[in-house]
């Protein structure tokens, strides 16, 4: 999801000499612990606002409402302020993203994401020992800013440091990182829950130990070569190219990122370079994708789940069973993605998980509609057991597609001079529409109950049509040669290419160092 960097690969296809060092790992490792923290913060905020002891400490008028309203189990939650407290740091993390592309670009991934942990580590400070709800939400706000920042270089610094065979894995590691951060922050929900009064203290401080990983790994790792020579080290860059490649043999390499670094100089102004016409498809994709992502209902579903359970009959430790369950299958299907996206490639996994989701939520909706009518909870035994096997269905189904490509394919398709630029967008949109969908989703389902489902599952199905027809297919491709190779020859998006503007001539015909 980074920001300001630039990918390169050798000219006309040839693979760069790169054996896979441990340094590469290590490093891949460390970085990735900034999805850990943001899966954590996503994960803890809907267990911590279901304590008692949280909610008679900060929101007192939804424990009562919690307390005497039994005829719905879907409006109990509908609450402005109590949804600012999850949602403000997705607020914080929109605009945090423009500060952070700057930070990227000028003072390289690195610092980037030492920034990143700073704050972290302050906001959690702020949130666990929080006396009232100003410091609540400036804490909540604090580790906004910290997912801005790490979500801008994290997933740039995993795309530069990666070599080309693998840079989709390596990429969905970020994402693989945040379902497990969401496993771990349910798990930790479970635990603290029975501890009273202060458990949800220990939730929000627990986050203190991504912050502090992700800032020790951001003080040992190197910055990656793309960014030192951008920043004009050439020989630092060089030899550290040589270390990551485990080779001596790095010319070709380094003379592509020298290159492309040069290019990237040129362009005064990223954001105005984002909207000519030739960086139209790539726009629209990224945005698209990201508006898309939201739409799949995933919130919807990962919020159900304890409610579903709850009906099961689970009862008492249905929460537990749910966020297990469901983040379990969550993490095993980002697994599958990163062992899939490179070999079945970027649209067959979008497709196929189109068609899995639209029919399990379908289903879901049709059992819950016919079975759930009045009071009556009791589904069966059987009609339980089905909604499960959906839900997980459904969940795995999103882990190996949206969740983790919506990600990857902005940030290996935008071209060089408007790769950092594209990357904020997308974010931005990205966090915007998180927002937007928190803020709502409680209202939404305190009025459309059931119908929800298919709500979502009717973007489902726009979304795969649009796939369908208009995302080419990104895999393997070297970054560089995008341009060539993927936009100029697709049935829609070519016409946007023909019309180079004449000083962009050399950029625009691939010549150079082109996405």
């Amino acid at each position: 999801m980074p920001g300001g960097g630039f990918a390169v690969s050798a000219p006309s296809g040839v693979e760069f000499e790169a054996k896979i060092t441990p340094i590469v790992i290590i490093s891949c490792i460390m970085a990735a612990t900034g999805g850990l923290m943001f899966g954590y913060d996503v994960g803890i905020s809907g267990g911590v606002t279901s304590m008692d002891d949280f909610l008679r400490e900060f929101f007192p008028a939804v424990l009562r409402r919690k307390n005497q309203d039994k005829e719905s189990n879907y409006c109990k939650y509908d609450n402005q302020g109590l949804q600012l407290f999850t949602s403000s740091l997705y607020l914080a993390g929109l605009t945090a993203t423009f500060f952070a592309s700057y930070t990227t670009r000028r003072l390289g991934r690195r610092l980037t994401m030492l920034i990143a942990g700073v704050f972290f580590i302050i906001g959690v400070i702020f949130n666990g020992g929080a006396q009232n709800l100003a410091m609540l939400i400036i804490g909540r706000i604090l580790l906004g800013c910290g997912v801005g920042f790490a979500n801008q270089a994290v997933p740039l610094f995993l795309s530069e440091i990666a070599p080309t065979r693998i840079r989709g894995g390596l990429n969905i590691l970020f994402q693989l990182n945040v379902t497990i951060g969401i496993l771990f922050a349910n798990l930790v929900n479970y635990g603290t829950s029975k501890i009273h009064p202060w458990g949800w203290r220990l939730s929000l401080s627990l986050a203190g130990i991504p912050a502090a990983m992700l800032t020790l790994g951001a003080l040992f790792v190197t910055d990656t070569p793309n960014s030192l020579i951008e920043r004009g080290h050439l020989e630092e860059g060089r030899a550290v190219l040589k270390r990551i490649r485990g080779t001596d043999n790095v010319e070709p390499e380094f003379n592509e990122i020298v290159e492309a670094s040069r290019i990237a100089q040129e362009v005064k102004h990223p954001f105005r370079n984002l909207l000519q016409r030739r960086n139209r498809p790539q726009l629209v994709i990224a945005v698209l994708l990201q508006i898309f992502q939201q739409f799949t209902g995933i919130n919807a579903i990962m919020f159900y789940a304890p409610v579903l359970f709850n009906t099961l009959g689970f009862k008492s430790d249905a929460s537990l069973y749910s966020a297990v369950i469901t983040g379990a299958v969550n993490v095993l299907a980002t697994l599958v993605s990163v062992y899939a996206v490179d070999r079945a490639g970027r649209r067959a996994l979008l497709l196929e998980a189109g068609v899995q989701m639209f029919l399990s939520q379908v289903v879901i909706a049709v059992v819950l509609g016919i079975k759930v009518t009045d009071r009556s909870d009791n589904l069966g035994h059987g009609w339980a057991i089905l909604v499960v096997v959906m839900v997980c269905t459904y969940v795995a189904s999103f882990a190996w597609s949206w969740g983790p490509l919506g990600w990857l394919i902005p940030s290996e398709t935008f071209p060089l001079e408007t790769r950092s630029a594209g990357q904020s967008v997308t974010v931005c949109v990205n966090l915007l529409f998180t927002f937007l969908i928190a803020q709502a989703f409680l209202s939404m389902l305190c009025h459309l109950k059931f119908a929800i489902f298919i709500f979502f599952s009717a973007w489902v199905l726009v979304m795969s049509v649009f796939v369908l027809f208009f995302l080419p297919e990104t895999k393997n491709v070297p970054i560089e040669e995008m341009t060539d190779k993927v936009w100029k020859q697709h049935w829609f998006w070519k016409r946007y290419m023909d019309d180079d503007d004449h000083h962009h001539h050399n950029i625009a015909n691939g010549k150079n160092a082109t996405v």
